[in-house]
Parts: C-alpha cells; structure tokens; sequence
C-alpha cells in the first residue's frame, strides 16, 4: 500500500521520504504547491510526485482518492514568518489544509495522520519554569493558532472516527539550505556562512540558549511516532526536545570555530528581539514522549555541526 506526504519535497519532508525508502516502503507518493526534487537528489526517480494545493480540497481529495494510502504524512502548510505576513493564506494552507486532509483521511479510509505542529502553539505568558505537554497554549502567531486548531480537530478525527491521528510540536529546526526568516536562525546561518568562507554576525547575547532540533532529527521522530503501537499512544499530541544540553551562542561559536578555525563570528545582539526571547526559550521536558514511544535525540550540538558541515561539502547544490 502507498504512503502520502505532504510537504515531501521540504526541510522535513524530503528527510522522511529518505528514512522511508530505507525501511524498503514502497509507493510513496509526495504532495506539493511548489514541488523541487533539489533535496530529494538520488531517490525522486523511487517516489511519485503530484503537484497540489492543500488549500484545494479538490486537490486533496483528488490525491487521496487515487492513492489511497496506508497513510499520511502530513508536513506541508505556511511557516511562522510568511502566515504572520500573510495570515488568511496561512489560514487556508494549515487549518483548511489539515481540516482537507483529516476529511478526505475519513471518507476513503485512510487509517492513520501523522501532523507536525510547533513549539509556537505556546506563548509568552507560560508561568512554569519549562514547557511540557500539560503547559496552557495560548500562541502569539498566527501560525501557532492555526496548529493548535489542528491539533483539536485531529482528537475530533480520532474521538468521532476512530482516526489514528498522531502529532509532534516541533522546537526551531536548524538545517542547511534554510531561507525562511526566524528569531533563532542564527545556528543555522552561523554554520553555513562560516562553511562558505563569510562573516557571521549572531543577534543574540552570548549566553542566549535556544532550543533547537536538527532536520535529521526532526525526521527520525515522525518515523518514530508513526511506528510506535497504537496503544502506547495516549498524550496524541507531543512535546518534544531537541539537542541536549542546549548550548549557548557562545558555545555554538566555538564549535564551529573548533572546526572552521577562519570562522568570523561575532556578536551584535538586537536587544528588543531578546527580551522577547528570554520569555520564549525556556527548557522543553519531553517526559512523555519518551515514555510513550521512545523518543530520543540523536543529534547533539557537536554532531550537528559535523553532520551540517558535512552536508554542505557533500551536497552544496541542494543548499544553493
């Protein structure tokens, strides 16, 4: 039977597609506004690509009719910068795009969602020393109130229909390639700017700790949360961290200084952006899905650097 992924060609979605293959999946059919096989190099002649629109409830259910999957993946929707810039687009793709997908799941028997949420479903005002998967969500963004929304209506689809709906609530995932605007980017671009030979300037202070989650990581956890026993599945929507111990911007600096000795990285912190984020990165306790399905982070600080290091000598036309 096939498995459907929206978003299969970005950031995450291409890496899933990737651990799929390995695991010998067959009929892999990939659902995308804007579709480039730049980070699917090798395997876009192993998978079916179908261009769409979420927003398009013909498109979606057009594609699920005809591919009837096993299941769904569904990664694709608005980032935080663009859905804040254009909130009724953000509205169309995320919560009308979710609400397609959930909708075309249960009329031709789709078994199982797999949904990425976001660490933006909470806000400024958590009055707990961390965030955990009990914490009171109350986004700021627009882009965090249409995921909470799918989050509810994904335990409607599994309350009323008997959907296996199952979600992660990603932290900031840093990555090659990244070109979309965010506060915390700054691990990414410090790296590859100092890959390319340029100057970084970070904007953050020094001691600033941001919880962050390597793209391969974030990958591996939507396998591993699709692959755990239904009956282990209890919280359905998950929390989860990260590269553990989060390191500092100073201490990001020196490991990549340790490995670019030319590295040029300095600090110039955009104070009103910090006091927005001293109240936003607070340490994420993930208890629960690591309990209910394993979840751990392979990637640490150290081996993000190596790994993103790596992919850009190896793969500098995908991050071009």
């Amino acid at each position: 039977m096939s498995i459907l992924i929206t978003g299969g060609t970005g950031f995450i979605g291409a890496q899933v597609v990737q651990l799929l293959l390995e695991k010998n999946e067959q009929g892999i059919v990939v659902f995308d506004i804007n579709p480039s096989t730049k980070l699917l190099e090798g395997v876009a002649d192993q998978i079916e690509i179908v261009r769409g629109d979420l927003g398009n409830f013909s498109h979606v259910l057009n594609v699920v009719k005809t591919v009837r999957p096993k299941a769904i993946y569904h990664l694709g929707g608005m980032l935080s910068v663009p859905s804040d810039a254009d909130h009724a687009a953000s509205f169309r793709a995320n919560a009308m795009g979710t609400f397609h997908i959930l909708e075309a799941a249960k009329l031709f028997e789709v078994p199982q969602v797999f949904f990425s949420s976001t660490l933006a479903t909470y806000g400024l005002d958590i009055q707990t020393p961390e965030i955990d998967d009990y914490t009171l969500q109350r986004p700021q963004l627009f882009y965090g109130c249409t995921k909470v929304f799918c989050e509810h209506m994904g335990l409607f689809y599994k309350r009323k229909y008997g959907l296996d709906f199952r979600g992660i609530r990603y932290p900031s995932i840093v990555g090659p390639g990244v070109k979309t605007p965010g506060v915390v980017q700054y691990t990414s671009w410090a790296i590859e700017e100092s890959v390319k030979g340029s100057p970084y300037t970070i904007y953050v202070q020094p001691e600033t700790r941001c919880p962050v989650m390597y793209f391969k990581d974030a990958a591996i956890a939507m396998i591993k949360v699709a692959e755990a026993p239904a009956e282990k599945i209890q919280m359905v929507n998950y929390i989860i961290a990260g590269a553990k111990p989060i390191a500092s911007a100073q201490e990001l600096a020196e490991i990549i200084r340790d490995r670019i000795p030319s590295a040029q990285i300095d600090f110039e912190p955009d104070l009103e952006l910090q006091k927005v984020l001293d109240k936003l990165l607070l340490p994420i306790d993930d208890r629960i899905a690591r309990e209910e399905w394993g979840w751990e982070s392979q990637y640490d600080q150290e081996r993000i650097v190596d790994d993103f290091i790596m992919e850009m000598k190896n793969h500098p036309e995908r991050y071009e």
